[in-house]
This record gives C-alpha cells, structure tokens and sequence, in this order.
C-alpha cells in the first residue's frame, strides 16, 4: 500500500478547499481497502465488528444522506457488508456516490453547504483513521 500524500493543495476558494480535503480523505479511505482480499476485508477488526468494507460502505450511505437526500434509518445496518455484495461493488458505490455529491456541490452556493462539507469532512477523517488502524491490523501497513 503507497503512504499517504500529505494534506492537498487546494484552491483559493472556499469550495476548492473544502471538496480538496474531502477529496484527500475519500482517496485515503479508498488506499486503504485497496489490495485487502478476501475474507481480510470483511473481517471484523475489533469487538464492534468494524471492518474495512463495512466503513466504506457507511461512508457511502454518509454521503448519500447528507448530500443526496437518500434518508438513512438503519445507520447500524450500513456499517455491515452483505454476503453478495462484492469489493467491486462496495468501493464502485463508494466512488459514484463521490462523484454525483461532488457535481452536487459544484452546482450549489457553497454557503448553503458549509455545515455538510465539513462534517463529511469530519466523518470521513474520523473513519479514515479506523481504517488505517484496521489495515495495520490486517498487514501492517501504515498510513503516513
């Protein structure tokens, strides 16, 4: 697994800033499943049961929720893959979801979605850092 890059270079904007660290953060959630196998990456690395496709899964209902409109009511049940859904499939929802939110906010008055941003900015980084410890457990690896 590369290391992390340290934080973005951003633009001068607001929006530019704050889509650049979420940015920086949904690619660290996603170096951290990369090349994680089968079962590793469904496995639970603690006693909750957090695993590494769980949160990038949670993740992508975070997104969809706050952004989206999709309403979440079993914020339990997002945190857990389910047998059929497959690496591919989790980390694609992920990566689309990312994209419909980013043109969400290039479209919209940034203002209006400060509090949003920078809590899934806040999300994010907290899951990133469960992630990193998660992918230590498994291999090693290390974040920067």
């Amino acid at each position: 697994m590369a290391r992390d890059a340290g934080p973005p270079k951003t633009g001068p904007g607001e929006r530019e800033v704050l889509l650049g660290f979420l940015d920086y953060l949904r690619a660290s959630v996603l170096a951290k499943v990369e090349g994680v196998g089968e079962p590793a990456v469904r496995t639970p690395g603690v006693a909750s049961g957090t695993n590494l496709l769980g949160l990038v899964k949670h993740l992508t209902h975070v997104e969809r929720h706050w952004v989206l409109g999709e309403r979440t009511t079993r914020w339990k049940a997002t945190f857990h893959a389910k047998p059929d859904e497959s690496v591919e499939d989790i980390v694609g929802a992920y990566r689309e979801t990312t994209a419909r939110v980013n043109a969400v906010v290039a479209g919209a008055d940034v203002a209006e979605l400060r509090w949003t941003l920078t809590h899934l900015i806040e999300e994010t980084g907290r899951h990133a850092g469960h992630l990193d410890i998660l992918r230590e457990l498994i291999d090693g690896s290390t974040g920067r």
